[in-house]
């Protein structure tokens, strides 16, 4: 773990307030940032603002202000989001700071030595709203001849004639295809990297890299009537922040360099830039993540619409843990997810309330009735092949090198899965130890001792590991434990079992980390929100306003007593129960024969970026090397179990009820990791 950790989240543009999409990427890379401070790693976490171009330039215009005016404003906004989502960047880069404009500069003179750049006119199709030019063939067709319509906007695009500077990006499409082979981890999830792969091998055009059009920005050196357009002036704030090449904070982090990104700038990340840094003759970054989009409901999240997530709004009325918590477990990090304040409420009361918060209630109380409130001591080798109390550190050592393994893979998500795992197995721990069974038999005095201190311990790891996510609860758990200290207790990573807490601290007593939220609660909530209540659908020809269905009888004759409205068929189950199945498509990998079971196979699945291992009983209908490169629906969130020394993580689907006749598939080749809805 010696060497160094630099994560970049991408730099926003000044021209709206931080949304839920970026407060999403921020806080993954500051889950990732704390977690390597804590493993001991010198770390660098760097944010920003893009803030140069014609956008800003007219946006400011129509505001009655300058463009350094315009930027100040909304980037204190961002600011002030990051500060409120207790946000741990190192750094704040602005690209309209000279320490960038330097930097920039000296990329683009590299690029001229090298003959990158050349100067030619230019002609195509230009949308403002995206800064870029586009083919007619890319085009949407508008309401008039000769009207066309950005791709992604859908507003009308208007022909311009330019002098421009050109990067030869044609010229290093090889090496850089050369280069993804070579590095596997460059571009991350591997469905990604497919995407980057396929769009190279379709052909690369040169790339248009400065602006006449407008002035905000940095000056072409030697040719100030040219701005430096936002492909070199944006992505090179990952190394102006750095200081730029020949610095020694650059020679210590860029080689470590992990940008995490939307994957709608993917193309940016992943083929302008490193293109651009193999013409300077300049290290590529170590990594490039690209995480999916953020969904209302099922719908896209527009203002338009209507559906827009205040972060800050939410994070305000329940905690900021509990929204940093939601958006990195809801949805695995690299695929889409989709937003839903019922799951955001449900997700608060089972795993913070009953599992976390339960927990540490329980700890504290227990340790006040059965121990006076004093954290007793660990004997050495007590109780170790106990059949309760031994599993409970070896499932906290499970624990903990899971999640750090997980995290080193760029996966908070499954991270956070492992670490559930602990916290319920901390409460299952006290419902089969039994203290207070133990409390009544005197000859027990010392094995109760053991299993408060066995608890107390397993939940100061928990809130160890549970620090990079939600660190203000984090601290809150150390402070009921009564470890002294401020922020930085938690800046480490459990140890060895036993050597966490110190004997003889009392633990402090208080309110519920996370109140438990009944139906009038969330109804309050979700109407400060702005989400509008499930309207029931009228009997047939009713009036949704005037519907009184409910008060007629069910036939027409008079004298009839009412029917009862159907039950459900036995075994029925609601859609919320559906909805907690996490469906996904998985193509296996690897498959192989389990020892000594005939019906077994051992299959490798890859989720887009997440590998797991499950155990399926499909011997007898496939042969193990018939099976890589299927697609299979595979249900993600069944508890891990072992089968036959093998852990299995999950389940695919199968047709067939003795016996398994065909394995469950898609009609479409859609990407691993995709939702099963």
């Amino acid at each position: 773990m010696s060497d160094p950790f630099y994560v970049t989240t991408p730099i926003y543009y000044v021209n709206d307030a931080p949304h839920i999409g970026s407060a999403y990427t921020t806080i993954a890379c500051d889950a990732l940032a704390r977690y390597h401070r804590a493993r001991g790693q010198d770390t660098w976490f760097l944010t920003g603002t893009d803030e140069h171009g014609q956008k800003i330039e007219e946006a400011a215009i129509a505001a009655g202000r300058t463009p350094i005016a315009h930027a100040d404003h909304f980037v204190a906004r961002f600011q002030d989001a990051w500060k409120k989502l207790d946000i741990s960047n190192d750094d704040f880069i602005r690209t309209t700071e000279q320490r960038h404009k330097d930097v920039v500069a000296d990329i683009w003179r590299r690029l001229e030595a090298a003959g990158a750049i050349y100067l030619a006119d230019y002609e195509d199709w230009y949308c403002v709203g995206c800064e870029s030019f586009y083919t007619e063939t890319q085009l949407v067709p508008g309401d008039a001849p000769g009207v066309f319509l950005c791709p992604d906007h859908k507003r009308p695009v208007q022909r311009l004639k330019e002098q421009s500077y050109f990067f030869r990006m044609a010229q290093y499409a090889q090496p850089l295809l050369d280069y993804i082979e070579a590095h596997p981890e460059f571009i991350q999830p591997d469905f990604r990297k497919n995407e980057v792969v396929a769009f190279v091998k379709a052909g690369l055009r040169d790339l248009s890299v400065s602006r006449r059009t407008f002035k905000w920005g940095i000056p072409v050196p030697g040719a100030p009537e040219h701005v430096i357009y936002v492909w070199i002036d944006a992505l090179t704030n990952y190394m102006s922040a750095l200081g730029g090449p020949g610095t020694a904070q650059y020679d210590k982090f860029w080689p470590q360099a992990v940008h995490v990104i939307g994957k709608d700038i993917l193309r940016h990340h992943a083929v302008y830039w490193p293109t651009m840094l193999l013409a300077a003759g300049l290290p590529l970054p170590k990594t490039v993540f690209a995480h999916g989009w953020w969904t209302a409901n099922g719908q896209k999240i527009s203002k338009s619409l209507g559906n827009a997530i205040d972060p800050l709004g939410l994070a305000a009325d329940v905690g900021v843990d509990a929204l940093r918590y939601f958006l990195l477990r809801e949805t695995s990090f690299g695929l889409d997810g989709d937003f839903s304040h019922d799951a955001f409420l449900g997700r608060l009361n089972s795993d913070l309330a009953n599992d976390l918060g339960n927990l540490v209630h329980r700890c504290v109380k227990m340790t006040e009735l059965y121990a006076g409130g004093v954290i007793p001591r660990l004997e050495p080798g007590a109780f170790e092949d106990h059949p309760v109390h031994g599993k409970l550190a070896a499932l906290a050592i499970h624990a903990r090198d899971t999640v750090a393994e997980h995290m080193e893979r760029l996966q908070p998500t499954r991270a956070l899965e492992a670490l559930w795992e602990l916290v319920r197995g901390g409460n299952k721990y006290i419902d089969d130890a039994a203290p207070w069974v133990q409390a009544k038999d005197p000859a027990r005095a010392a094995e109760l001792s053991h299993t408060v201190r066995h608890f107390l311990e397993a939940l100061s790891w928990i809130a160890l590991m549970v620090a990079p996510f939600m660190p203000k609860k984090a601290g809150e758990i150390l402070d009921r434990l009564g470890v002294p200290g401020g922020p930085e207790r938690l800046l480490r990573w459990p140890r060895a079992w036993g050597r966490e807490l110190t004997s003889g601290q009392k633990v402090v007593p208080g309110e519920p980390l996370w109140p438990r939220l009944d139906d009038d609660r969330k109804a309050e909530l979700k109407a400060r929100w702005g989400v509008k209540p499930a309207v029931r659908k009228p009997d047939k020809g009713g009036d949704p306003k005037n519907d009184k269905q409910a008060d007629k009888p069910a036939d027409k004759s008079a004298g009839k007593a009412p029917q009862a409205a159907a039950a459900p068929p036995p075994g029925s189950i609601s859609y919320d129960d559906f909805k907690k199945l996490d469906l996904r498509v998985a193509e296996v990998k690897t498959a192989e024969k389990v020892p000594k079971a005939d019906k077994l196979l051992k299959l490798t699945l890859d989720l887009g970026g997440e590998t797991r291992t499950v155990v399926a009983g499909i011997a007898a209908a496939y042969a193990a090397e018939a099976l890589p490169g299927k697609k299979v629906i595979f249900l993600a969130n069944l508890a891990p179990a072992t089968i036959r020394g093998v852990r299995s993580e999950g389940m695919i689907l199968a047709a067939g009820d003795e016996q398994v006749i065909g394995l469950s598939a898609i009609d479409c080749d859609v990407p691993p990791g995709t939702k099963v809805r």
